[in-house]
């Protein structure tokens, strides 16, 4: 029997979704897979800023998240930001993560061309996929 492949042991990102409504606000969907057969979705509305797409993205994130790790453990979305740099733009996340037996801080960014909203998605994923690898992967 072969070894399970490790690249099939992570979260993926699988949909991003985000609707601009006509009441000034934005709402995000982030949808995410784990060895193709399980499937978490997170959802958020916020302002129809760009620092408030920013966020409701990277919360609509966490919230799949927290389908994904079910307890024992929680991600708090402290602060995400767009910088431009090289050339592009570099959305960056801090996250409090909490639960056995302690907290601490990760951090997380994605480099992107056009589109913001979809970086702060991806750069809570970046930011949580060391943490998750191990907790997903003993399952």
């Amino acid at each position: 029997m072969s070894p399970p492949n490790p690249l099939s042991e992570r979260l993926r990102f699988a949909e991003f979704v985000l609707d601009r409504l006509p009441n000034g606000r934005c709402r995000a969907r982030v949808g995410l897979t784990w060895k193709e057969s399980e499937q978490f979705t997170g959802e958020n509305e916020g302002l129809g800023s760009q620092a408030g797409e920013l966020r409701c993205a990277a919360q609509a994130c966490v919230d799949a998240l927290a389908g994904a790790v079910s307890g024992g453990m929680s991600f708090e979305l402290l602060g995400v930001k767009a910088v431009r740099a090289f050339d592009a733009t570099v959305v960056i996340v801090s996250l409090a993560v909490h639960g056995e037996g302690s907290g601490h801080r990760v951090v997380g960014s994605y480099l992107t061309e056009s589109d913001a909203p979809r970086g702060a998605a991806l750069a809570v994923l970046n930011a949580t996929n060391r943490i998750l690898g191990n907790r997903l992967f003993m399952r």
